[in-house]
């Protein structure tokens, strides 16, 4: 007579929300991913307490930095679309350490949700993984955590941690800009990873509209365009440094756009000053300030409104930092120079 193996029994912690063993099937898809991101500094495997790095050596100065996704994962969510927002992540983060000179070393992440799906872990740190590749960083580890009642169901967020090294020569402080200087801007990708809650508003709101829409003066639909890529200024800046530019400060696009980042990169004694007319405000931007009502001023603080990352170089070193860039695929535009001032940004030639 043929055994019959009785069926398993669930146990406690499954039925108040927590699978263990869901969590361990996600861990089984993505270790040859996280594997494929390992550089010559990693000393371990994922899967203890601690992930173990190669200590960079004398006169190298680590830079860190903590950083999320925001409300964009709310339309990843909505679209199915887990793929893109670790690469958001991985590349917000490497941006915000570059602007100090830093290139990665590694990276830690951390996802909390509801009720882990293993599918859409596995697709999370896929993104991780494919991002951290691109930037030669290693996924040194991270942590899981399923917490019923604390997360909407079907939902999910993410942070993450980047470490980096810049040698104490390279370090960019800002400190030596001075009024005559030129600001070079990189485009963005879109909103990156900054003005979703009021973008949402917005589409979803006061226009009445979909994911599925088509952004006006455009062939791309609204889904498309809010879940580009965030795109990383790695390899860019790079290039600038192997033309043998001495770069003076650097600034990364975020939450506060314009007006609030660039003069985290300034000293007292100067002010960024750009020309709004000298590059294109991609169509998104105006859609949401049409359909929104929004006040310009506002736009240029909530939203980065086509420029993604700012370089300032002397005058003299503007000519080949544009044709590193240029050379690197980066497409920069020069938006403005450094004049006397107390330490803000003003945008000249504003559209209303």
């Amino acid at each position: 007579m043929k055994k019959t193996t009785p069926p398993k029994k669930k146990s406690a912690y499954a039925a108040a929300g927590v699978d263990i063993d869901e969590m361990d099937r996600g861990l089984a898809k993505i270790k040859a991913d996280v594997k494929s991101t390992s550089t010559p500094g990693v000393l371990s495997d994922i899967g203890r307490f601690g992930g173990l790095f190669r200590s960079p050596g004398k006169d190298v100065i680590l830079v860190a930095s903590t950083d999320g996704v925001g409300t964009k994962l709310k339309i990843a969510n909505m679209a199915g679309i887990h793929d893109t927002v670790g690469q958001d992540l991985v590349n917000h983060c490497v941006n915000d350490i570059l602007t100090q000179g830093a290139t990665p070393l590694f990276f830690l992440d951390y996802l909390g949700t509801a009720k882990l799906d293993a599918s859409v872990f596995a697709k999370v740190i896929s993104g991780f993984c494919k991002a951290c590749r691109e930037n030669d960083c290693a996924l040194l580890g991270g942590e899981t955590a399923e917490m019923p009642g604390l997360y909407p169901v079907g939902e999910y967020d993410l942070c993450g941690t980047i470490v980096g090294q810049v040698a104490r020569k390279d370090l960019v402080l800002g400190d030596k800009i001075k009024p005559g200087d030129v600001l070079i801007g990189l485009p963005s990708t879109g909103l990156q990873t900054n003005g979703y809650s009021l973008a949402r508003k917005i589409l979803f709101e006061d226009a009445g509209l979909t994911l599925k829409d088509t952004v006006p003066g455009t062939r791309t639909t609204f889904q498309k365009a809010l879940l580009a890529v965030h795109a990383s200024f790695l390899k860019p800046v790079l290039a600038v440094r192997k033309a043998g530019v001495k770069i003076r400060g650097m600034a990364h696009i975020t939450g506060g756009g314009l007006v609030d980042n660039v003069p985290r990169m300034l000293p007292k004694t100067v002010d960024a000053l750009f020309d709004a007319q000298t590059w294109k405000v991609p169509p998104i931007f105006r859609f949401f300030q049409e359909a929104g009502k929004v006040d310009p001023e506002e736009m240029y603080r909530v939203f980065n409104m086509g420029i993604g990352y700012v370089l300032c170089v002397t005058r003299k070193d503007a000519a080949a930092t544009l044709n590193a860039l240029e050379t690197a695929g980066a497409h920069p535009l020069p938006i403005g120079q450094i004049v006397e001032g107390t330490g803000v940004s003003r945008i000249a030639n504003r559209p209303e």
